[in-house]
């Protein structure tokens, strides 16, 4: 029997579940979703798909997800916003062990697309010291100097999807995503990444009329954020291309972390007064997607801008503090 099952990998989690949510619109079947988190902790739920409960860093568990596979999105990972990966660089490492084990057990169930989220921490640090920096080319991330811990485990497993295609012919396809956000996803706990953290933090000082805020590093550290929408059409086209070298997935839209809170406060329609916690974990000074390489080869690039996918995520996680608040 051909393989037509489409598997997500980290379908409990914020990409993930709303990957299964497109597939499902596209009338894209069967599907399988597959997350380490117990059933009730995932963010979307969704019947008519297969949900499994596997521990995918386990080798037998990878091959129980693969059965009957034709298309492998891996988004599955231990992972988090800067407070977690520079707390937390052994846990950050230890998935390679899910991009290990899932590759063995695609390979040996005769899988045609496999289809890896790596990230913009891939890139050499000495290139990202300034906040002025115009883009991360695809070819900066040589000579490799990542994010300590969870840049290195991206990169290597780069690497590994790139010798399971010449040496086995798995159809490896490598995304390099840039700050992905919207909403449907983290938003506390120590997780969550930055649009996420200022939303909350703005509407908790807006719900307790207590106008202040507490920002990570000097707020001048600049990035580039990339909406859930623009990701899932990015991942999907390269994922069915012809396509083989790592990519940028990323919004060419640079802004400072002082100016993703001036989107939100006017989003919130409130001013507050700014803290400074210098001594926080901020990461790299500047990151920024150059979409030069997509441009070429897709004649496409994410352009959701900022304020707009901003405007959705407020919506969302205010009312998810509005309902924690009701319940307690």
């Amino acid at each position: 029997m051909k393989n037509n099952v489409t598997v997500v990998c980290g379908g409990g989690g914020f990409i993930g579940g709303h990957l299964v949510a497109d597939l499902r619109r596209q009338g894209i079947g069967p599907i399988r979703s597959v997350d380490v988190k117990p059933f009730e902790g995932w963010y979307q739920k969704f019947d008519g798909v297969e949900n499994l409960v596997l521990d995918l860093q386990d080798k037998a568990a990878c091959e129980r997800a693969m059965q009957g596979a034709a298309v492998v999105y891996n988004l599955a990972a231990d992972m988090g916003g800067m407070g977690f990966i520079e707390n937390n660089k052994a846990l950050c490492m230890l998935s390679v062990l899910i991009n290990t084990h899932l590759l063995m057990a695609a390979k040996a169930s005769g899988v045609d697309r496999f289809s890896y989220a790596s990230s913009a921490c891939v890139y050499n640090g000495d290139k990202q010291k300034d906040p002025t920096i115009t883009g991360l080319r695809e070819a900066d991330a040589y000579p490799a100097l990542p994010e300590d811990g969870y840049g290195w485990e991206k990169l290597f497993s780069e690497r590994m999807c790139r010798h399971f295609r010449e040496d086995f012919g798995l159809k490896t396809r490598v995304a390099r995503y840039h700050n992905v956000y919207g909403p449907e996803g983290t938003w506390d706990g120590g997780r969550e990444k930055a649009p996420a953290a200022v939303c909350r933090k703005v509407i908790a000082a807006k719900l307790a009329g207590r106008h202040e805020i507490e920002i990570w590093g000097d707020g001048h550290q600049t990035r580039s954020f990339m909406y859930i929408d623009d990701c899932l059409k990015g991942t999907q086209m390269l994922t069915h291309s012809d396509y083989v070298e790592p990519i940028n997935i990323g919004s060419a839209e640079k802004v400072s972390i002082n100016q993703l809170v001036d989107i939100v406060e006017s989003i919130a329609g409130i001013q507050l007064k700014r803290n400074y916690k210098l001594d926080a974990p901020k990461g790299v000074n500047g990151r920024n997607s150059d979409n030069a390489l997509i441009q070429k080869v897709f004649g496409w690039e994410p352009s959701i801008p900022l304020r707009t996918g901003m405007e959705k995520t407020y919506a969302w996680i205010y009312d998810q503090m509005v309902a924690q608040a009701k319940s307690k």
